[in-house]
């Protein structure tokens, strides 16, 4: 089969979970009331934080940065989701599809070293109390967020630039509810061998760096709250970095069960279900977990919505 030449290329057919008609309501309920539950969630986090005062530190300055983040995240690509199925229509653009690949990276590894920055954020807390405000000054906090923003954008660009040297065949179908780029990658007729040395590449040094710095903090974490006589100063120490522990989880766990069912059940559909993981799921708890395990976000949730403050 002859590839085309890029500027022929139009449009592409994103098939989504399911061609049943009679699922196609339960789907567009289901993933509006997530995304719904998603953007509500994240914007009350980031209301209480930047209106109460005594949110006002390097911790939660990290965590509204993250909620954002998760908005936006799964605004790239539930809406143009729910789209289609409203008007059932499948296709989304060439141009469309290159912008979402370039947003979903961009936050997708933005969310990588947020988590990492809040590790290191702990790490100080709780291993150097006495020169926490020192070390994490605002001006450290802003370069870390910056120099975050920076190298994502960057990685994102490369990406996709390298998706438009890519030529397709006649084939243009994404079994996927997303332009995903390893799928992309895939139905690309020519030559794809740099595509794929550039794209994991960045997931090692983007990933796995990050991921080795959240490993390396929480290894320092232990050994300091391990080191503290009393139960209490254990649970007191631990209590302030459950939440992030926890949302580390979510997100490695997910992302990781996502492509070890992928490659073990060689199925598209079934990496396009195991996705909604990471992509929706995990954005939508990060609210709930924060502000359920967390005193001060409560206060300040409670502030917002009118509630007495105990």
């Amino acid at each position: 089969m002859e590839p085309e030449n890029d500027t022929q290329i139009s449009e592409f057919f994103l098939l989504g979970f399911s061609e049943n008609p009679e699922l196609q309501p339960l789907i567009f309920g289901l993933f509006l009331s997530m995304y719904l539950i998603t953007v509500f969630g994240n914007l009350l986090i980031i209301l209480a934080i930047s209106t109460d005062p005594n949110l006002h530190t390097p911790m939660y300055f990290f965590l509204a940065n993250l909620s954002f983040v998760d908005i936006c995240f799964t605004s790239t690509t539930i809406p143009k989701m729910l789209w289609n199925i409203q008007t059932q229509s499948k296709v989304i653009t060439y141009t469309g599809c290159v912008t979402q690949i370039y947003f979903l990276i961009l936050f997708a590894v933005l969310d990588v070293f947020l988590l990492s920055v809040m590790a290191y954020d702990r790490f100080v807390a709780i291993c150097h109390p006495l020169h926490y405000t020192v070390i994490m000054n605002p001006k450290l906090c802003g370069l870390l967020v910056l120099m975050s923003w920076v190298m994502c954008i960057l990685n994102s660009l490369l990406q996709s630039l390298m998706m438009l040297r890519l030529s397709f065949c006649s084939h243009l179908d994404i079994p996927h509810f997303f332009c995903e780029l390893n799928e992309m990658v895939q139905l690309a007729c020519s030559d794809t061998f740099l595509n794929n040395l550039v794209m994991y590449f960045a997931a090692v040094l983007l990933g796995g760096g990050p991921f080795a710095g959240i490993l390396y903090s929480y290894s320092k974490i232990v050994s300091s709250i391990h080191r503290i006589s009393s139960a209490q100063g254990k649970y007191k120490a631990f209590s302030t970095c459950a939440s992030h522990l926890s949302v580390v989880c979510l997100f490695y766990c997910t992302m990781l069960g996502v492509y070890l069912s992928s490659a073990a059940t060689k199925s598209s559909h079934a990496s396009a279900v195991a996705s909604v993981m990471y992509t929706v799921v995990t954005p939508m708890l990060n609210p709930f977990i924060y502000s359920l395990r967390n005193r001060d976000i409560k206060r300040g949730l409670r502030r917002i919505i009118g509630v007495p403050v105990m």
